[in-house]
């Protein structure tokens, strides 16, 4: 789609629980982190480094709260990249977006997996944080 130039912006939006591409970069991650040298898994903001084009933009609204390790630095500073960080502006956005959802311009059900009642939440929330039956999101209803 990009004739090999990779996307002007890339968004990793997940954060510090990313899993590796590779079984042997999972490998490094996770005994990095038992060893206390890192306490997260870079593995999404390393994908888009890569993958990002010359002289484009990295995004990282995904959570990250400690140390990463093997972040290809030559590669983002060779390309030129752009490196915006920080948790998303909920307040600044919420208002637009709700209103957008009101008006029909954006339809966000695709995302919903799961609805239940408000007293499933433990059980739902243990569903989704072990991806269990294909969690994505849950909406639980009072």
């Amino acid at each position: 789609m990009t004739g090999g130039h990779g996307p002007e912006k890339c968004i990793d939006a997940v954060g510090a629980e990313a899993h590796g591409p590779t079984p042997m970069l999972e490998l490094i991650d996770r005994a990095q982190t038992a060893l206390k040298l890192e306490t997260e898994r870079p593995v999404a903001l390393r994908e888009a480094i890569m993958a990002c084009k010359a002289d484009g933009a990295v995004s990282v609204p995904g959570v990250y709260v400690g140390l990463s390790n093997m972040i290809p630095m030559g590669a983002m500073m060779n390309k030129g990249l752009t490196l915006r960080t920080g948790q998303t502006h909920v307040r600044r956005w919420a208002d637009d977006l709700l209103r957008r959802i009101e008006e029909g311009q954006i339809d966000p059900t695709f995302v919903v997996t799961h609805t239940a009642p408000l007293g499933r939440g433990p059980e739902l929330y243990k569903t989704f944080r072990d991806k269990k039956d294909g969690c994505v999101k849950v909406v639980l209803k009072p």
